[in-house]
C-alpha cells in the first residue's frame, strides 16, 4: 500500500507555474547590476551573463527592461543554437493581459519594421552574392596597387601626388562600405569566415580595429540614434560647450554617459 500511495504522490505532482511579470516590474531592472530583458514574451535575467555575450555586454546591456525581440532576431541567424544559452535564464513571462512590447515603443511602427523584414527575406535580398563581393574586393586592390605604382614610378610630385590621393580616396571608400558588410557577418554563412575577410578588410587595408568597429558598430545598430546608447551620435563632447554641455549631462559639467549610467 506504501508503494502504492507514492505512485499516488507522484501522478499529483505538477510543475511549478511560471512567474508572470508586468511591464512595471521589468523596467525597474534596466540598471548595470540588475538587467532584465523580454524576448517573444518570455523575461529573462542577463545580470551576470551580459559580461558573457558574445556580442558584447553594451549592445544586450542597451536592451534591459524592454522588449528585445526584434534586436534578438536581427542580430542571430542560428536561433536554436542561441536558445540553448537562453533557458537558464529564464525567468517568467509577461503577464497576459500585458502587451508584448513595452510601453516605449511603436507597436504600429514595430509591425511595420517586421513587415518589412518578411518581404526582404521573401526577396531573398539576405543572400550574398559571392562573386559581386569578390569582384568588390579585387576592384579595391587594383586602385590600391596602382596608387602605390604611382608614387613608385613618377615620384612624389605634385601630379602623382594627387592623382594617387584621388585613386586612394576612391578604394579607401569603396573598402569602408566592404568592411561594413563583412563586420555584418553578411557575406558568407559561416561567422568564422566574416570576421577573417572582415579583419584583413579593417586591418590591413584601412588601418583599424575589427573589434573596435564591431564594439561601436553593434551598439548603433541595437540602438539607432538613441542618445547615450547609439556611439554614433554621442558627439556632444565635441560640439557642445558651455552651459549647453552642462544642460545635456544634467547640471554636472563634468558629467558624460558613464556619470548617467549609461554602458
Amino acid at each position: 500500500m506504501g508503494k502504492g500511495g507514492n505512485q499516488g504522490e507522484g501522478a499529483t505532482e505538477r510543475e511549478a507555474p511560471i512567474p508572470t511579470f508586468r511591464w512595471e516590474e521589468i523596467q525597474k531592472h534596466s540598471l548595470r547590476t540588475d538587467q532584465w530583458l523580454v524576448i517573444d514574451r518570455k523575461v529573462y535575467n542577463i545580470t551576470e551573463w551580459a559580461h558573457r555575450h558574445p556580442g558584447g555586454h553594451r549592445v544586450i546591456g542597451h536592451c534591459a527592461g524592454e522588449d528585445a525581440t526584434d534586436v534578438f532576431l536581427a542580430f542571430h541567424r542560428n536561433l536554436d543554437f542561441v536558445r540553448k544559452f537562453m533557458k537558464p535564464l529564464l525567468i517568467g513571462e509577461l503577464a497576459p493581459e500585458e502587451p508584448s512590447q513595452d510601453h516605449s515603443k511603436n507597436s504600429q511602427i514595430t509591425e511595420d519594421f517586421r513587415a518589412l523584414r518578411k518581404t526582404a527575406e521573401d526577396m531573398h535580398l539576405f543572400k550574398s552574392n559571392h562573386l559581386f563581393f569578390l569582384l568588390y574586393l579585387a576592384h579595391i586592390i587594383v586602385m590600391e596597387s596602382i596608387a602605390w605604382f604611382t608614387i613608385f614610378y613618377f615620384g612624389n610630385g605634385w601630379i602623382p601626388t594627387v592623382i594617387t590621393a584621388f585613386i586612394l580616396a576612391t578604394s579607401q571608400a569603396q573598402a569602408g562600405w566592404l568592411q561594413h558588410d563583412y563586420g555584418h557577418l553578411s557575406v558568407y554563412k559561416k561567422s568564422t569566415w566574416n570576421h577573417i575577410a572582415h579583419k584583413f578588410m579593417i586591418g590591413h587595408l584601412k588601418g583599424a580595429s575589427a573589434n573596435w568597429w564591431n564594439h561601436r558598430h553593434f551598439q548603433h545598430h541595437a540602438k539607432p540614434n538613441i542618445f547615450h546608447k547609439d556611439p554614433d551620435v554621442t558627439v556632444a563632447p565635441v560640439f557642445l560647450l558651455g552651459e549647453s554641455s552642462v544642460e545635456v549631462h544634467g547640471g554636472h559639467p563634468r558629467a558624460g554617459p558613464a556619470a548617467e549610467g549609461n554602458w
